[in-house]
């Protein structure tokens, strides 16, 4: 049998990316097969596609992306306990593989997927949930009071961030542009910062205790955010590692996510008690994959895209 996929063949810009047919796989011991309802976009796969990840996430070519998964299990694999076939999941799968109609995923990394939502929506969920999880609570350590600016909460993180952010009792200053600003406030952002309109830093009227960095930065606009940070408080940044003023006293670290069943059941249910939502931009079909990547090497992605085979 064989099954509908994406995968990347070369390194390079978005035509490097073919739908094409693959043998559908079958599960191993303590695997269960999953039919994909989606996977969703994540812009690390864009730096993945153009060979930018190379040196400490190497992948073989030809290479099927799609982290984020959510479907229903179709088979289990021999010594699979916990699922059987029907089972509505969602994970993060390690060596991805979603952005087909089929994949095969170790049970330990799936947990039932949300029943408040559409199906498909759920895989907006795992990498992007995770990544704002650790961030916040582990990492920023975020508690009631504090004043935190959420750099970048028009993506699909940050979406998450602020609502975590704001669950735990801050006050969150966020900066997005203007196509972001509704939604971010619908999140729950206290303020929005138009960053295309004025330097960061200068719109605050008083520093912040927590600067959760979540996109690439140039070093003079790195500097600015960290200059907003208060003496002794902290960086936290997902993407280009931010250094502090050395006189301030800033803690700062730069993170990478890791996969979490328990955090991202917390997660799930979340979403089903009404305290998290999904914020889904937009879907494509599997087809287009090429045309999503496309659009995030222009910079016009908002929020959270998922894929549907």
């Amino acid at each position: 049998m064989t099954m509908k996929t994406s995968r990347i063949h070369a390194f390079g810009d978005a035509s490097v990316i073919r739908y094409e047919d693959v043998p559908q796989p079958r599960p191993a011991g303590g695997e269960v097969l999953v039919r994909v309802a989606a996977t969703s976009f994540n812009p690390t796969e864009a730096a993945l596609r153009a060979g930018l990840l190379q040196a400490f996430l190497p992948v073989d070519l030809p290479y099927t992306p799609g982290w984020d998964v959510a479907g229903t299990v179709a088979e289990t694999g021999p010594g699979t306990a916990g699922f059987a076939v029907g089972d509505r999941v969602v994970g993060r799968l390690e060596a991805a593989g979603a952005a087909a109609e089929y994949v095969r995923a170790p049970g330990a990394l799936l947990v039932p997927a949300p029943a408040s939502v559409p199906l498909a929506h759920a895989a907006a969920l795992p990498l992007a949930g995770l990544t704002a999880w650790q961030a916040v609570f582990e990492h920023g350590k975020v508690t009631a009071g504090q004043r935190v600016l959420v750099n970048g909460a028009g993506g699909g993180v940050g979406g998450f961030v602020t609502q975590l952010a704001k669950r735990a009792g801050a006050e969150v200053i966020a900066t997005a542009g203007a196509r972001s600003t509704r939604a971010v406030l619908r999140q729950g952002a206290d303020h929005v910062i138009d960053y295309t309109a004025v330097p960061v830093a200068t719109a605050l009227d008083r520093p912040v205790d927590i600067l959760l960095n979540l996109v690439p930065l140039s070093p003079h606009d790195a500097a600015d955010l960290a200059s907003a940070v208060r003496a002794g408080g902290r960086i936290v940044s997902v993407a280009t590692p931010v250094e502090p003023p050395v006189e301030a006293g800033v803690k700062a670290m730069h993170m990478v996510a890791r996969n979490d069943v328990a955090q991202l059941a917390e997660l799930v249910a979340l979403v089903d008690a009404g305290e998290v939502t999904l914020d889904i931009s937009a879907s494509h079909p599997l087809a287009d994959l090429a045309d999503v990547h496309r659009l995030s090497d222009a910079g016009r992605i908002r929020g959270k895209v998922i894929i549907i085979p």
